[in-house]
């Protein structure tokens, strides 16, 4: 029995559901309505309130915890700087599930999650500027451009494919010992 024990399974590890909801309230946050199973909605829910509440307090750690419950620091930017304006008079329910019927494939129960008094949400901002990407130290030697404006080939000698080495000298063969013969006696 599953005396309290809240939450559902999701039929996923512990691990795997984490990973789960970190991805779904990544993607709930970045379009504001996503289509998912009921019962992932239901789960979404709860972490998608959760986060709506803490960028309601707006202070730094409440930014940490809702930076832990997401993949990307874009989407709490907007959670905190766009969506947290729009609820701070309600005192709860930001969001809505809407059952939609069951899936084709596996009539899986599925549901639509949405942000209630959703405005249409943008591109995300990029606040802070992406690193450049690594470079490596070796330098790829870059193709020649043909020289002039008629388009004849430079007058560099092109590189030649080395030649296959020439086959190993054969190693002189050692004197193979022949097999005494019973008959001989010495």
């Amino acid at each position: 029995m599953r005396h309290a024990k809240s939450g559902r399974k999701l039929g996923r590890s512990y691990s795997h559901r984490q990973a789960l909801m970190k991805n779904l309230a990544t993607s709930f946050f970045t379009h504001g309505r996503l289509r998912v199973t009921l019962n992932m909605a239901k789960e979404l829910q709860s972490v998608a309130e959760h986060m709506v509440t803490l960028a309601k307090r707006g202070d730094l750690h409440a930014r940490r915890q809702a930076i832990s419950m997401t993949y990307d620091d874009r989407v709490v930017s907007r959670l905190f700087s766009e969506i947290a304006p729009w609820y701070k008079e309600r005192q709860g329910g930001y969001t809505r599930i809407m059952k939609i019927g069951p899936r084709p494939g596996d009539n899986a129960l599925m549901a639509f999650i949405e942000l209630v008094d959703r405005k249409p949400l943008g591109e995300i901002k990029t606040i802070v500027k992406p690193k450049a990407p690594f470079k490596n130290k070796v330098k790829k030697a870059k193709p020649e451009a043909p020289s002039g404006a008629s388009g004849q080939a430079s007058t560099k000698p092109k590189a030649v494919k080395a030649a296959k080495p020439a086959a190993k000298a054969e190693a002189p063969k050692k004197a193979q010992a022949k097999p005494k013969k019973k008959d001989d006696k010495a």
